[in-house]
Formats: C-alpha cells, structure tokens, sequence
C-alpha cells in the first residue's frame, strides 16, 4: 500500500506518492486556515482531508482536533502542530519527515 504524501504547488494541492517534509506539511495546512488567524479548526482540517480524498473527513477531521488540541480551545496552533503531524502519519497515512 502506498502511503499519500501531499505537497504544495502553484497551481492545486495534489496527491503524490512521497515523502513531504515537516515545514511542507506546514506550508500546505496553511492554505486552508481561511480565517488566516494562524490556527487550524476542525472544518479547515476536514478541508485538508477532502483534498487528499481522505475519506470520512468529518470524523477524521474531529479526531485530528481531538489528538492535537492540547490545551482545549478547539483549534491546532503552531505550538500543537507535532500532535498534528503524528495524527496525520498515523490516522492519514501522511509520510512526513524531518529533512
């Protein structure tokens, strides 16, 4: 099974098989905070997911908030941002390394 490895392009995000660095993980998760408020709510997560075609999006994307929102106030910040990632690997199938 191939793992989906998501990178950040001019033109569309697009599903590829790969590896994507940690700050490419950022950059990408960045382009769905709508709000531009610098976090990541449950529906811009769901959003991230629908465009790698993760399937149940809605309930991945409450999961994700679950596992990543530390310190409870409903959304992922950049200091919760690894709890993320290891979400992603995990329940994603997301490669994301540290180079």
């Amino acid at each position: 099974m191939n793992a989906v490895a998501v990178k950040n392009t001019t033109t569309a995000t697009r599903a590829l098989d790969g590896d994507m660095t940690v700050d490419e993980f950022k950059e990408w998760l960045k382009r769905f905070d709508v709000d531009k408020d610098g976090r990541i709510s449950r529906q811009e997560l769901q959003r991230a997911i629908k465009a790698i075609r993760g399937r149940f999006s809605s309930w991945k994307s409450s999961r994700g908030i679950r596992a990543a929102d530390i310190d409870g106030d409903g959304y992922v910040s950049e200091d919760e941002i690894d709890y993320l990632i290891d979400f992603a690997q995990k329940s994603l199938g997301l490669r994301i390394v540290a180079y």
